[in-house]
């Protein structure tokens, strides 16, 4: 069964790397990740088969991805020159992407998938300097000491936390919002931004059920005033639905459901199908004035 795959939020990486390495293999793939399927192996693949609205996940896996690397290549050309990865999971970036060898990247997460990972990738070479720590992102009086080292070896940093804030409370992540801003070196923080609507969702019926042990708690109903009140505002917000649509990239619903929501879009006032638009994305923070 589905609830008794996931057993933590450390096996959604390998969900999320599955569905990386099924666009690294089409022929007009937005991106290449060659790595991506060595770490899902298995695993990532018999989640992905157990869980429910897969034309969601894989289609948001790749928007997601696409919006990180552009949000990661412009904070290096304005002079970024460290990554914190904050919860990377099984992420790949340093390995594919085309870094400045200078570029110092962080990962941080469990020690579970740190091990795993160092392991699966022992024979690979990353483009930039790796270095990789063991954390409980949750536990703050872990996490403190880990972001005061780093801020004293960047001098620009960009920290990124991607399917890491919607797994934690809202006072957890005021706390992390709170910590990164005493990062004197912190120029942006990226960050996935939700509606309400998709919180709602993903908290109901099967796919509920499927992820009962990695449920989604950041809960706010004003994601921007809930940052804005913490510290950060938003740079640049680039939504999941206007990403594909600049790639051309549509996602593919379920004949039932794409006629049910073209019947909607018909009724639908030009404010509520803007606001469908704008549902899901990710977000280039940087510290309220």
């Amino acid at each position: 069964m589905a609830d008794t795959l996931i057993e933590s939020v450390s096996d959604t990486a390998f969900w999320i790397a599955h569905y990386r390495a099924i666009e690294t293999k089409r022929r007009d793939a937005l991106f290449r990740d060659p790595l991506a399927g060595v770490l899902a192996g298995d695993r990532g693949e018999k989640i992905a088969r157990a869980m429910p609205m897969s034309f969601w996940t894989s289609w948001s896996v790749v928007m997601r991805t696409c919006i990180i690397d552009d949000f990661i290549r412009s904070a290096i050309a304005e002079g970024v020159d460290t990554v914190l990865n904050l919860g990377a999971g099984l992420d790949t970036r340093p390995y594919r992407m085309d870094l400045p060898p200078s570029l110092v990247w962080f990962e941080a997460d469990y020690p579970r998938l740190i091990e795993y990972k160092a392991e699966r990738l022992a024979g690979e070479t990353p483009r930039c300097r790796l270095e990789r720590m063991k954390l409980d992102l949750s536990d703050a009086v872990e996490r403190r000491p880990m972001l005061a080292g780093i801020d004293a070896r960047g001098t620009k940093i960009v920290v990124l936390t991607e399917g890491v804030v919607p797994y934690l409370s809202e006072a957890e992540v005021g706390s992390l919002a709170a910590d990164l801003r005493t990062m004197d070196h912190v120029r942006y923080w990226i960050a996935e931004y939700l509606a309400p609507e998709i919180v709602k969702y993903r908290n109901r019926g099967l796919m509920r059920r499927s992820l009962q042990n990695a449920p989604f708690k950041f809960e706010t109903a004003d994601w921007l005033g809930f940052f804005r009140r913490h510290g950060w505002c938003s740079k640049e917000i680039r939504y999941l639905v206007e990403e594909a649509e600049r790639f051309n990239r549509p996602i593919q619903l379920p004949p039932i459901l794409r006629v049910l929501l073209t019947i909607r879009g018909v009724w639908s006032s030009p404010e509520k199908r803007e606001a469908y638009r704008k549902l899901a994305g990710y977000a280039m923070l940087e510290r309220a004035v």
